[in-house]
């Protein structure tokens, strides 16, 4: 769970210049979307700060001084996003970019959602009771929050009973190698302890037990996670075969703009910012502007809105870049249904 800085901690930032990925780790993320822009820009409003430039639209790279929130008029936080600014910092992972920071265990859910446990002095009738009801696989012995004893699994009872006729807790648990990490282990590094343990028990940062990852889990996360990416990926692939087709490269150029390091004309070399400019018709730049209602003519979709279809692009924009990152989250129900409603339309059109 991420936790906002103190007004404190704050308030020692007036006056600095510091990175916008700094401010944002502050608020225990790197991404700038509809839940944390919003976040961040009311905590340091709540203190009487602001940024210059606004660090919800600046380049990710870039320093951002801490001022006074009387230096920035209230309604630039929400205008300041010029188009030069936006081509460096809405797109902030190049078509097809890898996850910005490595996958934890402790971003799986149940891995800091709480742990169901016994103490020692459980009866084993009461535990493989419990294991029944509530379909565990495994529950773990544990004194204190702190102090593992072992885990009870129906495999180890089993073993109890072919080597004993003395039924009590004590003898029906794990006691060696039994798979405990870290929160903030890499995720991918313990697949294998999972794939042959079946589960790993994770510590918080204080050393108490704060959940436990079954395979499971796992598979469960991997179909949320992957999902998206492939449908973003069909979204892309769809989108390129149709507007490379249809709009002229003299067009692709000009959203490329002066300052791209090769004006090939290519709808490849675009990304989804790109896509975006190609069609919106209340984009700022005039130029850009005025091309717009040509491409969108020239895809010969009478039958769609131009303005929901742009809004929906941009969107699916924000959504992918998100995904990039490999945010700690899956996706909202709400962003799962817009790409589906999206990857739906296109499949129709394109």
């Amino acid at each position: 769970m991420s936790q906002d800085p103190t007004e404190q901690q704050l308030l020692e930032l007036k006056g600095r210049q510091i990175p916008v990925l700094e401010l944002l780790a502050l608020f225990g993320t790197r991404l700038r979307n509809d839940l944390t822009v919003p976040r961040v820009e009311q905590a340091l409003k709540d203190v009487g700060l602001a940024t210059l430039p606004y660090f919800a639209t600046c380049n990710n790279r870039a320093d951002v001084h801490i001022v006074p929130w009387q230096q920035v008029s209230p309604p630039e936080s929400a205008d300041r996003a010029e188009d030069e600014t936006a081509d460096d910092g809405e797109e902030e992972l190049p078509s097809g970019g890898l996850p910005a920071r490595p996958l934890r265990i402790g971003d799986i859910s149940s891995a800091t959602g709480g742990l169901f446990s016994v103490t020692p002095d459980t009866a084993l009738t009461q535990v493989t009771y419990l294991m029944r009801t509530k379909k565990y696989s495994q529950i773990p012995v544990i004194e204190g929050g702190s102090t593992l004893h072992g885990v009870v699994t129906w495999s180890s009872v089993a073993k109890m009973y072919e080597t004993t006729s003395d039924a009590v807790l004590a003898e029906a648990m794990v006691t060696d190698d039994v798979p405990v990490v870290e929160a903030h282990h890499d995720f991918f590094a313990l697949l294998s302890q999972v794939s042959d343990k079946g589960y790993l028990l994770v510590r918080a940062n204080n050393g108490t037990f704060c959940g436990i990852v079954t395979a499971a889990d796992i598979a469960d996360r991997f179909d949320t996670t992957a999902w998206p990416f492939f449908v973003v990926g069909e979204i892309e692939s769809r989108l390129r075969k149709c507007l490379g087709a249809k709009i002229t490269e003299d067009a692709i150029r000009a959203v490329q703009g002066p300052s791209a390091k090769k004006m090939t004309g290519l709808i490849t070399d675009l990304m989804f910012n790109g896509y975006v400019k190609l069609l919106d018709g209340d984009q700022q730049n005039p130029a850009l502007r005025e091309l717009s209602h040509d491409n969108w003519a020239a895809l010969g979709w009478p039958g769609v809105d131009r303005g929901q279809f742009v809004r929906q692009l941009d969107r699916v924009r924000e959504i992918r870049n998100g995904i990039a990152h490999f945010e700690a989250e899956p996706l909202t129900a709400k962003r799962s249904e817009e790409l589906r409603e999206f990857v739906g339309l296109l499949r129709q059109i394109t």
